[in-house]
């Protein structure tokens, strides 16, 4: 008599949401996993600078969430801009400082040079 054989094994993450997600996250390189949270942030702060498109977009001005979302892109930014070369991080430090220029423009009482948003990780913008 021969052994049985066994049903091919299923695929384990099938049908768990969260193995699904990691096994997804798995096969994204680390700079467009860093590329990817710098965009949501900026866009967010975007908003909170009242840069928003349409006519509700003042509606949306929050500075001192702006002011969060700012320095929070500014830590990530200066901390990864080594580890994820030259092109990229460019590109994040020149919006990153747009979104500092926004926030000072926007600004009723500018913050002193030096002590704006995410300005003590990459200097002064002004």
């Amino acid at each position: 008599m021969q052994p049985e054989p066994h049903p091919p094994t299923a695929d384990p993450a099938a049908g768990d949401p969260e193995r699904e997600m990691a096994r997804d996250i798995a096969d994204v390189p680390a700079v467009e996993v860093v590329t990817t949270a710098a965009v949501h942030l900026m866009s967010a702060a975007a908003v909170k600078c009242g840069l928003a498109e349409g006519p509700d977009a003042a509606d949306h001005l929050d500075l001192a969430e702006a002011r969060i979302l700012i320095t929070a892109l500014a830590g990530l930014v200066t901390t990864s801009a080594p580890d994820i070369g030259g092109q990229h991080a460019r590109s994040l430090r020149d919006g990153l400082r747009s979104l500092q220029l926004a926030f000072r423009e926007a600004s009723p009482v500018p913050d002193p040079p030096g002590k704006g948003p995410g300005e003590r990780l990459t200097g002064s913008v002004v």
